[in-house]
């Protein structure tokens, strides 16, 4: 929301007159909570669970009793984790678990969890430990419920699960449709930005499909399955959860295919854009949605050297918004001026077309 008032406050200098319907968006990663509390007029809370290093964390969750969202990243999310202490063999995604019981037992009936930007490689047995799972190795000896311990599970124990999810409709949105295993999955793919080593990707995804292979085989060939390293997985195969696109639900539920119709231009972003975007996130999910002909524009933070020639996936044009080479932290902290500069300079272009 602060970067869409941004933009606005930059077209309405270069055109006063224009109105504007600010419609902030997620796909399944950070922001989505905020996006459907506010889209949808969710009541806010939160729970304590456990964290990523396995301490006591503040997740929060929006509900209207019936209806529960909330995300991975606010429990086990790769921001939350010093760089110091970035392991995806190593961290738990036990809260996701604990938050979804503290759901059931409140009675709600549908939940829906953003899996996007999670620190974790472990194929959601985390989570399943949240709700009471256990992992056995082959000399019985209970194991840990972390991606370290995917290839030496041969027994998984029921005895202290007691949800009961058969009547929840839980939904998993996801912003990519990457299998669990293989080089276009949850390893080879995201476990580098999560701190994994090169070396470690054969042998990680290895176990991983071993994991699936023996428990759950139907979940390898599920497109999406391996969104917030493997919790989509997890999530279907433990709780029954269904993997929806994470850009279409939210569109759909924010009434954008009605929206968009009274639009002349409608205006994307992204913290850096680059071929990944491409491949169905925020921003081409909602320029594939825009009717042809409707102008389209991205405003990024900055633009990968891997893009394509715009125009491409009906987005006419992007500009990045750095304005001078700083740190990271300088840079970040002037994005509402460069997204205010940048947006007035397109709006002057708008405005002289309409001459």
């Amino acid at each position: 929301l602060d970067a869409a008032k941004a933009i606005q406050r930059g077209l309405k200098k270069a055109l006063p007159n224009a109105t504007f319907d600010l419609m902030p968006i997620g796909d399944g990663g950070e922001g989505t909570l905020e996006t459907l509390t506010d889209g949808l007029h969710l009541r806010r809370d939160s729970h304590i669970v456990t964290g990523a290093l396995g301490q006591p964390v503040e997740a929060h969750y929006a509900t209207n009793g019936q209806l529960a969202v909330f995300e991975m990243a606010d429990i086990c999310g790769l921001e939350k984790v010093p760089l110091d202490k970035r392991n995806p063999l190593t961290l738990t995604t036990k809260g996701v678990g604990e938050m979804i019981g503290h759901l059931v037992d409140l009675g709600t009936k549908e939940i829906m969890i953003g899996v996007g930007g999670s620190s974790t490689n472990d194929g959601g047995i985390g989570m399943a430990a949240g709700l009471g799972y256990r992992f056995f190795d082959e000399s019985g000896q209970e194991v840990a419920a972390v991606g370290d311990n995917l290839g030496n599970i041969t027994t998984i124990s029921y005895e202290d699960y007691h949800w009961d999810l058969s009547q929840i409709e839980l939904t998993i949105i996801t912003d990519v449709t990457n299998p669990l295993c293989g080089p276009n999955g949850a390893t080879y793919v995201f476990g580098g930005q999560k701190g994994l080593a090169n070396e470690k990707f054969a042998s990680v995804d290895k176990d991983m499909e071993q994991f699936y292979q023996s428990f759950f085989p139907v979940i390898l060939d599920l497109a999406g399955a391996g969104a917030g390293g493997g919790m989509a997985a997890g999530l279907a195969a433990f709780t029954g959860g269904r993997i929806i696109s994470g850009i279409d639900a939210v569109l759909d539920m924010l009434n954008f295919d009605r929206r968009v119709q009274v639009a002349d231009v409608v205006i994307v972003g992204e913290g850096r854009m680059d071929k990944q975007s491409l491949s169905g996130k925020a921003p081409v999910g909602v320029a594939s949605r825009t009717p042809r002909g409707k102008l389209v524009i991205a405003i990024c933070g900055s633009l990968k050297d891997d893009l394509p020639d715009f125009p491409v996936a009906n987005i006419q044009a992007a500009f990045p918004i750095i304005s001078d080479v700083d740190s990271l932290e300088n840079t970040l902290a002037q994005a509402p001026q460069n997204l205010e500069r940048t947006a007035q300079n397109i709006g002057n272009l708008l405005a002289f077309t309409k001459r």
